[in-house]
């Protein structure tokens, strides 16, 4: 138990495969992080480069019901708190649909879970990589990843303009920088 993330006396997290009875709780959960004026109480916020959705039901649903893919949903006491995509990709595993609850960003649940599914992904899958895409604007939450280990890699990929299934971009320069950490020697751990 993470004594920065649980405090004295709290029930501990659990970390659990997402189900299809999940979804709304987790779209709902994602959307709190990223937009709106309910994502402005964390610091994950993306309410000033994009409006409209982050994701919807579809896009979660499909994640969780893929073969290569979960969706790890984090509870404390029953109540969803934060989730995380991994799905496996070869040599890597890829690492999105990040979310803690807004109130509970910046004392350290970010970090548990992150190092968790980093935990997952390399005994599930024996990856020696994980993999993740960021807006390239996005300096203080790409500094954050940074600090977990996570490098740079200068690849970019256009913004998907023009299709609002992952927002309305308030902005004409809006990027995805490919970030990778190295997460262990890619063998099966049991």
């Amino acid at each position: 138990m993470d004594t920065a993330t649980t405090p004295p006396g709290a029930p501990p997290l659990t970390f659990r495969d997402a189900t299809e009875d999940d979804v709304p709780a987790l779209v709902a959960l994602i959307e709190s992080a990223y937009r709106g004026d309910s994502s402005r109480t964390g610091w994950t916020t993306e309410a000033d480069l994009l409006q409209g959705q982050r994701t919807d039901e579809d896009g979660v649903r499909a994640i969780v019901t893929a073969p290569a893919a979960r969706l790890l949903a984090v509870e404390r006491a029953g109540e969803l708190i934060a989730c995380c995509q991994l799905e496996h990709r070869g040599e890597a595993a890829y690492f999105g649909m990040f979310a803690v609850r807004p109130g509970l960003q910046g004392g350290g649940l970010g970090k548990v879970v992150i190092a968790e599914a980093e935990r997952v992904a390399r005994g599930a899958w024996g990856v020696g990589e994980m993999h993740m895409t960021v807006i390239s604007l996005r300096e203080d939450l790409i500094a954050w990843y940074e600090r977990r280990g996570y490098r740079r890699t200068g690849r970019l990929t256009p913004f998907p303009y023009g299709d609002e299934r992952f927002g309305i971009p308030l902005r004409d320069d809006l990027a995805f920088e490919l970030l990778v950490k190295e997460i262990g020697d890619g063998l099966p751990q049991s």
